[in-house]
């Protein structure tokens, strides 16, 4: 997948996080990523959050970047962020809801961090939770390409 194959607004997103930079693979199937993408399958009302089928995860150390981890928490879905957690297998690891004044709370950054980050899907399947469609994940790269009729 190339950058060009992603939704503007997830292009900004990665841009920002430093996705573009060398030995970084744009696209990869991280919970951030995963935050932002919703099924487009014609028809669908409700295309958000996909649901994770992982059969494989892996969890890739990432520089931290407390400003980016602040700015990014108002643009995340905080339940579809848990929900994802207990689809691939990290429940718990944050809060069921974002406390007051999380920018000085450098314990919560570094676990969003982790969460948005760092955990990413390797090889599975994303789940539109109205249609039932099924968008492949292949080497961290997800693949939201629908046929013709689709």
């Amino acid at each position: 997948a190339t950058a060009l194959h992603l939704p503007l607004v997830l292009r900004r997103v990665l841009f920002e996080q430093g996705a573009f930079a060398e030995n970084n693979v744009v696209g990869t199937m991280r919970l951030l990523t995963h935050n932002m993408l919703a099924s487009h399958v014609k028809g669908v009302k409700n295309g958000f959050p996909l649901a994770i089928e992982a059969t494989s995860v892996e969890v890739k150390e990432v520089d931290f970047n407390p400003d980016f981890i602040s700015r990014m928490i108002s643009r995340i879905e905080w339940a579809a962020l848990c929900k994802a957690l207990e689809w691939v297998g990290h429940a718990g690891k944050v809060p069921a809801a974002v406390p007051e004044a999380f920018e000085e709370n450098i314990d919560f950054l570094k676990a969003v961090h982790h969460c948005l980050m760092e955990i990413e899907v390797m090889e599975g399947n994303l789940v539109c939770p109205e249609s039932s469609h099924k968008f492949p994940i292949l080497n961290g790269i997800p693949n939201m390409l629908l046929s013709a009729e689709e």
